[in-house]
């Protein structure tokens, strides 16, 4: 009870099944940050599946790079939010690479034209003045 009120998200008692406290380390996860559970997203009928690197629209799929790629599952995972080119450098490429942020729009002009046979490049916001948004709904 102590560990609930200080903070805690859940808690197992002894003895438990190994296999049980694998089951509510991944419930967490998919509640807390669905991006780290490494399972298929889906935004309407654009589907990605990072165990397999493979995006799909409406059943087709759609080929992307592997930063294009990273990029697409940031942002479905992050939905509805703004991210500056700074923050999508650091959540993307990682805070240790050190290139230039306009890199970003070169990686979301690609991704937005892999996706717009499917039409879902309008999904990719620019939001004037701050860096881009992906539409979920």
């Amino acid at each position: 009870m102590q560990g609930l009120e200080a903070g805690a998200d859940d808690y197992v008692t002894k003895p438990f099944s190994p296999k049980e406290l694998v089951a509510r380390v991944r419930a967490v996860l998919r509640r807390r940050a669905p991006h780290l559970a490494g399972e298929a997203v889906e935004v309407g009928d654009l589907a990605l599946n990072p165990a397999t690197h493979r995006v799909l629209a409406a059943g087709q799929p759609i080929e992307l790079g592997p930063t294009e790629f990273r990029l697409l599952f940031f942002f479905m995972t992050h939905s509805e939010r703004v991210y500056s080119r700074a923050q999508l450098l650091d959540e993307v490429w990682g805070d240790h690479v050190f290139i230039e942020e306009r890199t970003v729009d070169v990686h979301i002009r690609r991704l937005r034209a892999a996706l717009e046979s499917s039409g879902h490049h309008e999904r990719i916001e620019t939001v004037r003045g701050t860096g881009y948004r992906f539409r979920g709904a």
